[in-house]
């Protein structure tokens, strides 16, 4: 088993991607210094959130110089999303900031041509531009997911670089590789089975001591790449009498069933469908995009403290590798003194 060290620099999606190298074999070691990024055999740098302030974050800590000689030394290195703008001169996200300069490029933002919206949310193919045994096993067909306002444009001085690229109104370099170096703008943790080969693929090549065969091929380059529907199930989710959360489905609003007496003031249980991780798993496996957790009965308090609903989204993303969103209901209104007790919250993991 290898070891990865992943680099969190307290913004990124942290969690989802040590479930998902969990379950490709990965063992991980969270990096806490300088010292421990030159020291790794293996390093992921995940991230989301602003170029500016992921650049200041990694000055504070003193880990730029040691991430610049890391891959500069061509050591196994993947960077994902923000992980991958870091490499860059530049970024029009933060002016004035400079990256690592590993790619001799800068990032800019979407121009939204065609009618795109900006961010890109949502599920797109990738055009393979060199063979890569890091894209071994992938067809044309397959998509992953991508959330981003801001991308590489395709030009001259990362034509060494550019492993895949992909349309969203223009054309744009979603993975980057040059020997041991790699980084994708998509998010391989939240890929399903595509993304998970991405990291198996990944780890396979750190952990072999001869160059990797590269088995895929390029695409055609004239082939556009396909920007696809999502599939999203939504699982209505409260607890029962007994307090136990349950997927349930109402008939107009009513989620009980029928008592098998009318007496005075009898209810039926509430309808229990089955457990809401089992079931979002069964949807990710039948090939659902995204998986939505919806708590029906309004939240005792804020997703962040509603304990039952963070403990289910712990468990779920455990073994589904989609996005997993959480959502609730309104508890309550604006009265006519202007006292607000809603209680509506949606968290994206």
């Amino acid at each position: 088993m290898v070891l990865v060290s992943v680099l969190d620099y307290g913004a990124g999606n942290v969690r989802s991607l040590l479930n998902a190298l969990a379950a490709v074999g990965g063992e991980v070691h969270l990096v806490t210094s300088a010292e421990e990024i030159g020291a790794a055999e293996v390093l992921i740098f995940p991230g989301v959130g602003s170029f500016g302030a992921c650049m200041d974050v990694l000055r504070a800590k003193g880990w730029i110089d040691a991430l610049r000689a890391y891959c500069r030394a061509d050591r196994p290195f993947l960077g994902i999303c923000l992980g991958l703008q870091t490499l860059f001169e530049s970024s029009d996200e933060s002016p004035g900031v400079e990256g690592l300069g590993v790619l001799p490029a800068n990032v800019g933002l979407f121009a939204g041509e065609g009618g795109r919206s900006v961010p890109q949310i949502g599920w797109n193919t990738l055009r393979a531009e060199k063979p890569s045994a890091l894209l071994a096993g992938l067809q044309p067909d397959d998509a992953v997911y991508f959330v981003h306002s801001f991308r590489a444009a395709v030009c001259e001085a990362l034509a060494p670089w550019a492993l895949t690229t992909t349309d969203y109104g223009e054309r744009y370099v979603s993975a980057v590789q040059r020997g041991n170096v790699a980084a994708c703008q998509f998010h391989p943790e939240k890929s399903g089975r595509v993304g998970l080969a991405v990291l198996r693929n990944f780890l396979a090549g750190a952990l072999s001591t001869t160059p990797a065969t590269a088995p895929t091929p390029p695409a055609d380059a004239a082939r556009p790449t396909r920007y696809c529907k999502r599939v999203i199930a939504a699982l209505d989710v409260r607890a029962n009498d007994a307090g136990d959360l349950v997927v349930t489905k109402g008939d107009q609003y009513d989620v009980r069933e029928k008592p098998a007496e009318e007496a005075a003031g009898a209810k039926g249980s509430v309808r229990n469908l089955g457990k809401p991780v089992a079931l979002a798993k069964r949807y990710y496996e039948e090939g659902a995009d995204e998986i939505a957790l919806l708590n029906i009965t309004g939240f005792r308090d804020l997703p962040l403290t509603d304990l039952p609903m963070l403990a289910l989204i712990e468990e779920a993303s455990k073994e589904i590798f989609v996005p997993l969103t959480v959502g609730g209901g309104i508890r309550g209104f604006t009265d006519s003194a202007g006292v607000t007790s809603t209680a509506l919250q949606v968290i994206t993991n």
